[in-house]
Protein backbone atom coordinates (compact mmCIF):
# COMPACT_ATOMS: atom_id res chain seq x y z
CA UNK A 1 0.00 0.00 0.00
CA UNK A 2 0.79 3.73 -1.04
CA UNK A 3 1.17 5.88 1.89
CA UNK A 4 1.40 9.42 1.56
CA UNK A 5 2.67 11.44 4.91
CA UNK A 6 2.44 15.28 4.69
CA UNK A 7 4.71 17.14 6.32
CA UNK A 8 8.46 16.96 7.33
CA UNK A 9 8.45 17.60 11.34
CA UNK A 10 8.99 15.63 13.91
CA UNK A 11 5.97 13.71 14.83
CA UNK A 12 5.26 13.21 10.61
CA UNK A 13 9.11 11.81 11.13
CA UNK A 14 8.03 9.21 13.78
CA UNK A 15 5.13 8.14 11.87
CA UNK A 16 7.43 7.57 8.80
CA UNK A 17 9.80 5.87 10.65
CA UNK A 18 7.06 3.42 12.22
CA UNK A 19 5.38 2.59 8.40
CA UNK A 20 9.16 1.90 7.11
CA UNK A 21 10.15 -0.46 9.92
CA UNK A 22 7.15 -2.03 11.22
CA UNK A 23 5.15 -2.80 7.80
CA UNK A 24 5.93 -3.34 3.82
CA UNK A 25 3.46 -0.18 3.12
CA UNK A 26 5.10 2.07 0.44
CA UNK A 27 5.67 5.81 2.14
CA UNK A 28 6.20 9.14 0.20
CA UNK A 29 6.85 12.46 2.16
CA UNK A 30 5.07 15.46 0.68
CA UNK A 31 7.21 18.49 1.65
CA UNK A 32 7.10 22.29 0.59
CA UNK A 33 10.92 22.04 -0.21
CA UNK A 34 13.53 19.39 -0.89
CA UNK A 35 14.57 17.44 2.34
CA UNK A 36 18.00 15.65 1.69
CA UNK A 37 18.01 14.86 4.95
CA UNK A 38 14.80 12.30 4.97
CA UNK A 39 16.12 11.59 1.27
CA UNK A 40 19.08 10.25 2.55
CA UNK A 41 17.24 7.94 4.75
CA UNK A 42 15.66 6.46 1.83
CA UNK A 43 12.43 7.69 1.83
CA UNK A 44 10.93 9.57 -1.34
CA UNK A 45 10.22 13.24 -0.65
CA UNK A 46 7.90 15.06 -3.16
CA UNK A 47 8.04 18.40 -3.55
CA UNK A 48 4.20 20.13 -3.68
CA UNK A 49 2.65 23.25 -3.70
CA UNK A 50 -0.88 23.49 -1.96
CA UNK A 51 -1.76 26.78 -3.53
CA UNK A 52 -5.04 26.41 -5.40
CA UNK A 53 -3.09 27.11 -8.84
CA UNK A 54 -0.87 24.49 -8.36
CA UNK A 55 -4.10 21.98 -7.47
CA UNK A 56 -3.58 19.39 -10.87
CA UNK A 57 -0.15 18.81 -9.56
CA UNK A 58 -1.05 17.88 -5.94
CA UNK A 59 -3.53 15.68 -7.62
CA UNK A 60 -0.95 13.71 -10.33
CA UNK A 61 1.53 13.45 -7.37
CA UNK A 62 -1.37 11.73 -5.11
CA UNK A 63 -1.74 9.27 -7.80
CA UNK A 64 -1.61 5.54 -6.23
CA UNK A 65 -1.62 6.71 -2.57
CA UNK A 66 -4.32 5.07 -0.99
CA UNK A 67 -3.83 6.41 2.62
CA UNK A 68 -2.52 10.02 3.20
CA UNK A 69 -1.84 11.10 7.03
CA UNK A 70 -1.09 14.67 7.51
CA UNK A 71 1.08 16.64 9.79
CA UNK A 72 0.18 19.99 8.72
CA UNK A 73 -2.68 22.20 8.94
CA UNK A 74 -4.87 25.46 8.02
CA UNK A 75 -5.75 26.32 4.14
CA UNK A 76 -2.76 23.85 3.27
CA UNK A 77 -4.51 20.99 4.89
CA UNK A 78 -7.90 21.77 3.03
CA UNK A 79 -6.16 21.59 0.03
CA UNK A 80 -4.71 17.90 0.71
CA UNK A 81 -8.12 16.68 1.29
CA UNK A 82 -9.49 18.41 -1.70
CA UNK A 83 -6.64 16.91 -3.77
CA UNK A 84 -7.08 13.17 -2.01
CA UNK A 85 -10.71 13.12 -3.08
CA UNK A 86 -9.73 13.66 -6.64
CA UNK A 87 -6.71 11.58 -6.59
CA UNK A 88 -9.09 8.38 -5.41
CA UNK A 89 -7.41 8.19 -1.99
CA UNK A 90 -9.09 5.92 0.24
CA UNK A 91 -8.57 7.25 3.24
CA UNK A 92 -7.48 10.33 4.85
CA UNK A 93 -6.39 10.75 8.58
CA UNK A 94 -6.08 14.82 9.28
CA UNK A 95 -3.67 16.62 11.87
CA UNK A 96 -5.38 16.06 15.02
CA UNK A 97 -3.00 14.06 17.55
CA UNK A 98 -4.83 15.52 20.33
CA UNK A 99 -7.71 15.59 22.72
CA UNK A 100 -10.98 14.45 21.18
CA UNK A 101 -12.52 16.76 18.75
CA UNK A 102 -16.34 16.98 20.71
CA UNK A 103 -14.49 18.27 24.04
CA UNK A 104 -13.21 21.28 21.90
CA UNK A 105 -15.30 24.74 22.27
CA UNK A 106 -17.46 26.25 19.45
CA UNK A 107 -14.67 29.31 19.10
CA UNK A 108 -11.60 28.05 19.95
CA UNK A 109 -8.50 29.76 19.93
CA UNK A 110 -6.31 26.18 19.18
CA UNK A 111 -8.11 24.92 16.32
CA UNK A 112 -5.68 26.11 13.50
CA UNK A 113 -8.36 25.15 10.80
CA UNK A 114 -9.10 21.54 12.46
CA UNK A 115 -12.97 22.36 12.61
CA UNK A 116 -12.85 23.14 8.77
CA UNK A 117 -10.89 19.77 8.23
CA UNK A 118 -12.88 17.93 9.80
CA UNK A 119 -16.28 19.23 8.22
CA UNK A 120 -14.67 18.44 5.06
CA UNK A 121 -13.52 14.98 5.73
CA UNK A 122 -17.34 13.85 6.34
CA UNK A 123 -18.22 15.53 3.22
CA UNK A 124 -16.06 13.20 1.64
CA UNK A 125 -16.55 10.48 3.66
CA UNK A 126 -20.21 10.28 1.66
CA UNK A 127 -18.29 10.10 -1.50
CA UNK A 128 -16.64 7.21 -0.33
CA UNK A 129 -12.98 8.57 1.41
CA UNK A 130 -12.87 6.93 4.92
CA UNK A 131 -11.30 9.21 7.71
CA UNK A 132 -10.18 8.90 11.71
CA UNK A 133 -9.11 10.99 13.23
CA UNK A 134 -5.67 9.79 15.58
CA UNK A 135 -6.07 10.45 19.09
CA UNK A 136 -3.15 10.84 21.52
CA UNK A 137 -3.88 13.15 24.22
CA UNK A 138 -0.57 15.31 25.14
CA UNK A 139 2.56 14.20 23.87
CA UNK A 140 4.95 13.47 26.27
CA UNK A 141 7.70 15.59 23.81
CA UNK A 142 6.03 18.81 25.84
CA UNK A 143 8.28 17.79 28.90
CA UNK A 144 11.46 16.58 27.10
CA UNK A 145 14.51 19.43 27.39
CA UNK A 146 13.95 22.07 25.53
CA UNK A 147 10.37 20.78 25.19
CA UNK A 148 8.45 19.75 21.68
CA UNK A 149 10.81 22.15 19.66
CA UNK A 150 13.69 20.36 20.27
CA UNK A 151 11.97 17.59 18.24
CA UNK A 152 11.03 19.40 15.72
CA UNK A 153 7.65 19.17 16.88
CA UNK A 154 4.43 22.03 17.15
CA UNK A 155 6.98 24.48 15.23
CA UNK A 156 3.88 26.65 14.36
CA UNK A 157 2.10 26.41 17.29
CA UNK A 158 3.85 29.10 19.25
CA UNK A 159 4.02 27.21 22.58
CA UNK A 160 5.94 24.34 21.61
CA UNK A 161 8.94 25.54 23.86
CA UNK A 162 9.89 24.08 27.26
CA UNK A 163 7.82 25.54 30.37
CA UNK A 164 5.32 26.32 27.79
CA UNK A 165 3.21 23.89 28.94
CA UNK A 166 2.23 22.37 32.74
CA UNK A 167 6.18 22.14 33.60
CA UNK A 168 9.25 23.45 32.72
CA UNK A 169 11.52 21.20 34.27
CA UNK A 170 15.03 22.84 34.07
CA UNK A 171 13.55 25.70 36.36
CA UNK A 172 11.61 23.43 38.64
CA UNK A 173 8.35 25.16 38.11
CA UNK A 174 5.02 23.67 37.28
CA UNK A 175 1.24 24.97 37.33
CA UNK A 176 -1.58 22.83 38.29
CA UNK A 177 -4.67 23.52 36.44
CA UNK A 178 -7.81 22.58 38.59
CA UNK A 179 -10.92 21.20 36.67
CA UNK A 180 -14.40 22.14 37.88
CA UNK A 181 -14.68 19.82 40.38
CA UNK A 182 -11.76 21.69 42.25
CA UNK A 183 -9.04 18.57 41.95
CA UNK A 184 -6.38 18.85 39.61
CA UNK A 185 -7.13 18.35 35.71
CA UNK A 186 -6.53 14.32 34.45
CA UNK A 187 -4.38 14.42 30.98
CA UNK A 188 -3.63 11.37 28.80
CA UNK A 189 -0.47 11.35 26.85
CA UNK A 190 1.37 9.49 24.57
CA UNK A 191 4.96 9.45 23.42
CA UNK A 192 5.81 10.70 19.04
CA UNK A 193 7.48 7.47 18.96
CA UNK A 194 4.18 5.71 19.91
CA UNK A 195 1.95 7.44 18.54
CA UNK A 196 4.15 6.45 14.99
CA UNK A 197 3.95 3.22 15.82
CA UNK A 198 0.02 3.29 16.60
CA UNK A 199 -0.52 5.12 13.58
CA UNK A 200 1.53 2.59 11.16
CA UNK A 201 -0.17 -0.38 12.99
CA UNK A 202 -3.43 1.41 12.45
CA UNK A 203 -3.08 1.44 8.37
CA UNK A 204 -3.67 -2.05 7.97
CA UNK A 205 -7.28 -1.89 9.93
CA UNK A 206 -9.99 -3.27 8.09
CA UNK A 207 -12.22 -0.35 8.89
CA UNK A 208 -11.46 3.03 10.18
CA UNK A 209 -14.13 4.89 12.65
CA UNK A 210 -14.22 8.74 12.61
CA UNK A 211 -12.12 8.19 15.92
CA UNK A 212 -9.22 6.23 16.54
CA UNK A 213 -7.84 6.83 20.56
CA UNK A 214 -4.04 5.57 21.65
CA UNK A 215 -3.04 6.08 25.05
CA UNK A 216 0.83 5.37 26.81
CA UNK A 217 -0.64 7.38 30.13
CA UNK A 218 -2.96 8.53 32.53
CA UNK A 219 -2.70 10.76 35.24
CA UNK A 220 -4.00 13.69 37.12
CA UNK A 221 -1.40 16.75 36.84
CA UNK A 222 -0.28 16.69 40.35
CA UNK A 223 0.92 13.17 39.69
CA UNK A 224 2.66 14.20 36.34
CA UNK A 225 4.45 16.53 38.32
CA UNK A 226 5.14 14.37 41.47
CA UNK A 227 6.94 11.56 38.94
CA UNK A 228 8.66 14.61 37.07
CA UNK A 229 9.81 15.15 41.18
CA UNK A 230 11.15 11.75 41.28
CA UNK A 231 12.91 11.34 38.52
CA UNK A 232 15.00 14.67 38.55
CA UNK A 233 15.33 14.31 42.72
CA UNK A 234 14.65 17.82 43.36
CA UNK A 235 10.98 19.32 44.46
CA UNK A 236 9.22 21.87 42.09
CA UNK A 237 7.66 25.58 42.74
CA UNK A 238 3.70 24.52 42.07
CA UNK A 239 1.44 27.01 41.36
CA UNK A 240 -2.13 25.75 41.15
CA UNK A 241 -4.83 27.58 39.00
CA UNK A 242 -8.74 27.62 39.71
CA UNK A 243 -11.31 29.14 36.53
CA UNK A 244 -10.98 32.70 38.68
CA UNK A 245 -7.43 32.68 38.35
CA UNK A 246 -6.86 31.46 34.88
CA UNK A 247 -9.08 33.97 33.72
CA UNK A 248 -7.26 36.55 35.30
CA UNK A 249 -3.99 35.31 34.23
CA UNK A 250 -5.86 35.50 30.62
CA UNK A 251 -6.93 38.93 31.04
CA UNK A 252 -3.41 40.26 31.97
CA UNK A 253 -2.00 38.25 28.97
CA UNK A 254 -4.63 39.97 26.58
CA UNK A 255 -3.92 43.46 28.23
CA UNK A 256 -0.44 43.36 27.55
CA UNK A 257 -0.92 41.86 23.71
CA UNK A 258 0.90 38.56 24.39
CA UNK A 259 -0.10 36.23 22.50
CA UNK A 260 2.38 33.54 23.24
CA UNK A 261 1.38 33.87 26.88
CA UNK A 262 -2.92 34.10 26.02
CA UNK A 263 -1.61 30.12 24.00
CA UNK A 264 -0.58 28.93 27.45
CA UNK A 265 -2.82 29.73 29.22
CA UNK A 266 -6.00 29.25 26.84
CA UNK A 267 -3.94 25.50 26.78
CA UNK A 268 -3.86 25.44 30.84
CA UNK A 269 -7.62 26.36 30.63
CA UNK A 270 -8.05 23.64 27.62
CA UNK A 271 -6.05 21.18 30.55
CA UNK A 272 -8.54 22.16 33.08
CA UNK A 273 -11.65 21.43 31.24
CA UNK A 274 -10.92 17.59 30.57
CA UNK A 275 -10.12 18.54 26.57
CA UNK A 276 -6.82 16.43 26.65
CA UNK A 277 -8.05 13.45 28.33
CA UNK A 278 -10.39 10.80 27.63
CA UNK A 279 -11.94 6.97 28.38
CA UNK A 280 -11.80 3.97 26.13
CA UNK A 281 -8.45 4.00 24.01
CA UNK A 282 -9.81 1.76 21.59
CA UNK A 283 -6.51 1.83 19.56
CA UNK A 284 -4.79 -0.17 22.04
CA UNK A 285 -7.43 -2.55 21.89
CA UNK A 286 -6.81 -3.23 18.48
CA UNK A 287 -3.17 -3.21 17.19
CA UNK A 288 -0.73 -5.40 18.63
CA UNK A 289 1.59 -2.30 20.49
CA UNK A 290 2.93 -1.61 24.23
CA UNK A 291 3.05 1.89 25.11
CA UNK A 292 6.42 3.23 27.17
CA UNK A 293 4.91 4.74 29.96
CA UNK A 294 5.45 8.43 30.99
CA UNK A 295 8.21 7.87 34.09
CA UNK A 296 10.36 5.30 31.93
CA UNK A 297 10.64 7.82 28.99
CA UNK A 298 10.83 10.94 31.23
CA UNK A 299 13.85 9.15 32.61
CA UNK A 300 15.57 8.16 29.61
CA UNK A 301 14.72 11.98 28.23
CA UNK A 302 16.43 13.68 30.73
CA UNK A 303 19.04 10.85 31.57
CA UNK A 304 21.85 12.93 30.46
CA UNK A 305 20.63 16.37 31.46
Amino acid sequence: MRVAIAGSNGLACSIADAITTNTYHQIIILSRAPKPQLSAKGWQVVVVNYDQAHRQDLVFKLAGVSVVISVISGPAQIALIDAAAQAGVRRFAPAEFEGPAALRPQTDALDRGKRAALERLRYYQTRGMQYTSFVCGILYERFAPGGMYASRIGLRSGIGAEGDYLMHISQKKAQIPLGTNGQPAIVSLTSAEDVGKFVAAAISLSQWPPELRMRGDRMNVSRLIQITEIVRGAGFQKTQYNAQSMQSALQTAQTAQNIQQQLRVITMMATASGRFDFASPNLNALVDVTPTRFQAWLQEAWEDH
